[in-house]
């Protein structure tokens, strides 16, 4: 009898098109989300790798290394950073500074860096944490936006937002669940993580808190709405949003009247 040969029919063009559809699917699967995600918010810098902040804004002028728990620094430039200061210490620990001149005004951007705890690699890439923005000389709350493009806050009044003697906090969009890899909190897992803007005033804020109150610097980075309010609503106080309309058209309430004075008793010599 004849030899009967079965052959198997090749993949139509379709099937070899799925084939390696899949075979891409399943390499991108294996690579670190943070390596192929976008920013986590729409700051657009947070969660991005340092090599993706090179791409975006340059190399650095300098990098900062920070001396204390305060806000004490030591700048270097880039250079001696590359080829010396960074074999000193983590590579964490030095931020990125680019300076520009906007409207007058100097403008100072620092970025923080985080690693990956599981990426043990002497290359592991290092993530943006938080944007540290310093003003001199320092600007009204008012004009924040016309020189920080990355800071376009809601106009909503009811948009969360918080005060201190020092500060204002306010919160912005939806919560990311990328961003926890930013967070150090513990019980971070159980909270939901926000894209947030946090201005301060060295010289301490007014009572009666304005949009011309002026502000020296300003972090873009993230909290959690539902910690503020939970742990933290003894030392963040709510306020209505103060970028918001209703904000601007607030009564300003009639200077109240001095005190009298308490009299003080005269006694016989």
């Amino acid at each position: 009898m004849p030899t009967i040969v079965r052959r198997t029919p090749l993949p139509t063009r379709r099937a070899q098109h799925n084939l390696a559809w899949l075979l891409l699917l399943g390499f991108l699967l294996c690579i670190p989300h943070r390596l192929v995600a976008a920013p986590y918010f729409e700051d657009g810098f947070l969660g991005l790798t340092q090599k993706e902040l090179h791409e975006r804004l340059g190399m650095p002028q300098a990098v900062r290394d920070r001396k204390s728990a305060l806000r004490v620094f030591t700048y270097y430039p880039i250079t001696d950073w590359q080829k010396y200061f960074s074999k000193l210490v983590s590579p964490e620990n030095g931020e990125d500074v680019y300076t520009f001149t906007r409207n007058g005004i100097e403008i100072r951007y620092s970025f923080a860096y985080a690693i990956d705890p599981n990426d043990m690699s002497e290359t592991r890439p290092l993530f943006v944490k938080l944007v540290d923005i310093e003003f001199s000389p320092p600007v009204p709350i008012a004009q924040v936006p016309s020189l920080v493009p990355e800071f376009i806050p809601s106009r909503d009044a009811k948009a969360p937002a918080f005060r201190s003697n020092i500060w204002v906090l306010i919160f912005k969009g939806l919560p990311s669940d990328a961003a926890r890899f930013l967070i150090k909190e513990k019980g971070k897992e159980q909270l939901d993580w926000t894209l947030t803007y946090q201005l301060f005033s060295l010289q301490g804020l007014p009572d009666r808190l304005t949009a011309s109150a002026t502000i020296d610097r300003m972090e873009i980075g993230t909290q959690s709405l539902q910690l503020v309010r939970q742990r933290q609503r003894h030392t963040h106080e709510a306020i209505m949003n103060p970028y918001s309309p209703e904000f601007a058209e607030r009564v300003t309430p009639s200077p109240t009247t001095q005190p009298k004075k308490i009299p003080v008793p005269h006694y016989a010599e």
